[in-house]
């Protein structure tokens, strides 16, 4: 029997659609190894202007015009999908994806996992042509359902949690082609993390009281200001900072370490961040999907600081609602918040209870085991997507 093939698509608007599409091809790669498989990122395939319409226009708006993006997405969730502008946009996103259309018949896998609706109402668009027959799946990489996600013809759709699943029945999907599995982590969220091996590891205390401040990969945010204003808190806990590549900060924050000696730890980019956090009692960080989903997967809660209106206000509720985390709408509310869990460590025991019952760490697992299901219980068919 020929080997099966499985793409995973996303772009690099923001690195929550990447961090799914990689935990899925990783995950498949342990327990798919007879399916080969695919990540592509679509905007290595489209021409440098409208890359920047989806990756530099989406970064500088959710950086400098947070109001004005949460508006558009509002909007944008709201619009008729089949007027006029949104015809348009879809055309546009069309003839801009030529390439991608050729990379994704060289592959020519039996089925895709979309992490971002791009490719998915690219495909839709010729599957209602009958110009393609691959399964083709959607991932939701938030806790909210954007109107942009909802697209028709797809094999299926994974959802993040029960209240997504629900919208998706209210936005007439069907319900048998909607599966509730959660946001893919990466495998190293789902492996068991010994806190002490770890704090070892980083220099670190075991047992004290940590907390985690993170910046994002792009180690956004003022952190030394932030990592500042925690440091004269009183209480006897170590502070890890993640500047990401944010050498600027990581540089403030190494200069202020030096005056808090074995209480503040700053750290670059760096690829251990389940070990670090697996010494955390409290993670500070924007409410991003996949974050917010590292997070519960490890059953550490959080306080979601400075959510941009749009999809980070939404995954901030889901938390709050869920009693896994605090919100901090400035620094001020910050520092409060910290104080209060500090004082109350049976207030933040009861987080880290509910951040345990959230978490997901299979869902990636789950998707696999779905489309692996699917496969074996069709025959296989090959597409082409025509240019």
């Amino acid at each position: 029997m020929p080997q099966q093939k499985i793409l995973f698509l996303s772009v690099s608007a923001g690195a929550g659609h990447m961090r799914a599409a990689e935990a899925l091809r990783l995950t498949a790669e342990a327990v798919l190894p007879h399916v080969e498989t695919r990540h592509l990122d679509a905007m290595d395939y489209v021409p440098s202007a409208f890359r920047k319409l989806y990756t530099d226009f989406y970064i500088t708006l959710i950086s400098s015009y947070p109001t004005l993006w949460g508006l558009l997405y509002q909007r944008s969730s709201e619009a008729d999908p089949n007027g006029p502008m949104q015809k348009l946009r879809r055309a546009i996103e069309r003839l801009g994806t030529g390439d991608l259309r050729k990379a994704i018949n060289a592959f020519a896998p039996d089925a895709i996992v979309c992490t971002h609706f791009l490719p998915a109402e690219m495909l839709m668009h010729e599957i209602r042509r009958e110009r393609f027959t691959v399964p083709v799946w959607v991932q939701v990489t938030d806790f909210d359902l954007h109107g942009m996600w909802v697209i028709p013809r797809m094999t299926g759709f994974f959802a993040a949690s029960d209240e997504i699943a629900f919208r998706m029945q209210a936005n007439h999907i069907e319900t048998e082609h909607i599966h509730t599995t959660g946001i893919p982590v990466m495998p190293a969220f789902t492996q068991p993390q010994d806190r002490r091996t770890c704090a070892g590891r980083f220099g670190l205390d075991p047992a004290r009281q940590t907390i985690m401040l993170m910046g994002g990969g792009a180690g956004v945010g003022k952190l030394d200001e932030v990592a500042a204003t925690l440091m004269r808190l009183e209480g006897d806990f170590q502070l890890v900072v993640l500047a990401g590549r944010n050498e600027a900060a990581l540089a403030k924050l190494k200069l202020l370490a030096a005056e808090h000696p074995g209480r503040l730890f700053p750290f670059g980019f760096t690829n251990e961040v389940p070990q670090l956090m697996a010494c955390s009692d409290l993670v500070i960080t924007k409410p991003g999907g996949l974050t917010t989903s590292e997070c519960l997967a490890m059953g550490v809660p959080m306080v979601v600081y400075a959510p941009v209106p749009g999809q980070e206000e939404r995954n901030a509720d889901y938390v709050l609602e869920q009693g896994a985390a605090l919100k901090a709408i400035d620094l001020v509310s910050l520092e409060y918040r910290v104080r209060q869990l500090l004082a109350e460590p049976q207030r933040l025991a009861r987080m880290r209870e509910h951040a345990r019952r959230l978490g997901q760490p299979q869902a990636a697992q789950c998707v696999l085991q779905i489309v692996q299901a699917e496969l074996e219980g069709r025959r296989p068919v090959t597409g082409s997507v025509e240019h």
